[in-house]
């Protein structure tokens, strides 16, 4: 899993905050020490748009180190990088969603956009076959993010959401939803939040580029006092929507 990928989101065919997707792409490709050409990467991924002809979809793209002449924890330096990406249409619908709690049992760099992805994988699926939709995960209790999402609860009138960390992806619908929030006059608190802070929220929702913002109205291996539709989560959502998918 010697890659990283882009996962971008575009909506009357365009893409949605396509340069901080691109610069996300450029600064895992930069952790990993990959070559990458972005501006190539940037005009194909446009192209992947323009030619699918769909009005709303995703592109994902993935870029990896290249191909070895042996398998080897120690790579040649001067192997050829490889990409290759695809497009898929996609409607950005409202999502309810049940969720489960579980450990994190993901790699200690989870702020890169790679593709070493079996924690999540393993998690997920375990959810999955327990009639879940996603997970939340936790480090000793300590909320990170979600399978394949970032985490927002809401109580007294404020939105919280754990600070970015080695532990935690930095979301593009995450920060986009907070600037915007946080300019309409709401108050969000970045912060460390244990699992048993969301044992009072009245809303809890998971952000990502192909969900938005996805309510969750249950966790099954937890009592929640969770509001569904809470108001402060339809106004979050109605912001959202109203600057990135009107």
């Amino acid at each position: 899993s010697d890659s990283v990928y882009e996962v971008i989101p575009f909506h009357n065919a365009k893409g949605i905050a396509f340069d901080r997707h691109i610069k996300r792409l450029q600064k895992s490709c930069n952790s990993l020490s990959i070559s990458a050409n972005i501006d190539l990467i940037s005009k194909e991924i446009i192209e992947l748009i323009n030619k699918s002809k769909f009005k709303d979809g995703y592109v994902y793209y993935q870029v990896s180190r290249g191909v070895d002449q042996i398998r080897s924890h120690m790579f040649n330096a001067d192997i050829s990088t490889e990409t290759f990406g695809y497009v898929v249409e996609h409607t950005f619908e409202s999502q309810s969603l049940k969720v489960m709690l579980c450990e994190d049992v993901r790699w200690q760099r989870c702020d890169i956009k790679s593709t070493s992805l079996l924690g999540n994988i393993m998690s997920m699926n375990n959810a999955k076959n327990s009639g879940c939709d996603e997970v939340i995960m936790h480090k000793d209790r300590v909320i990170t993010e979600g399978g394949a999402s970032n985490v927002f609860f809401a109580s007294n009138d404020c939105v919280y959401t754990p600070n970015l960390s080695k532990n935690i992806l930095p979301g593009i619908t995450r920060e986009l939803l907070i600037e915007k929030i946080k300019a309409s006059g709401i108050n969000v608190q970045e912060g460390s939040f244990k699992i048993d802070d969301l044992k009072d929220a009245k809303s809890i929702w998971l952000t990502s580029s192909t969900k938005g913002l996805a309510q969750v109205i249950e966790i099954t291996n937890q009592e929640t006092n969770i509001v569904v539709d809470h108001p402060l989560f339809l106004e979050c959502e109605k912001i959202f929507k109203n600057n990135f998918l009107s």
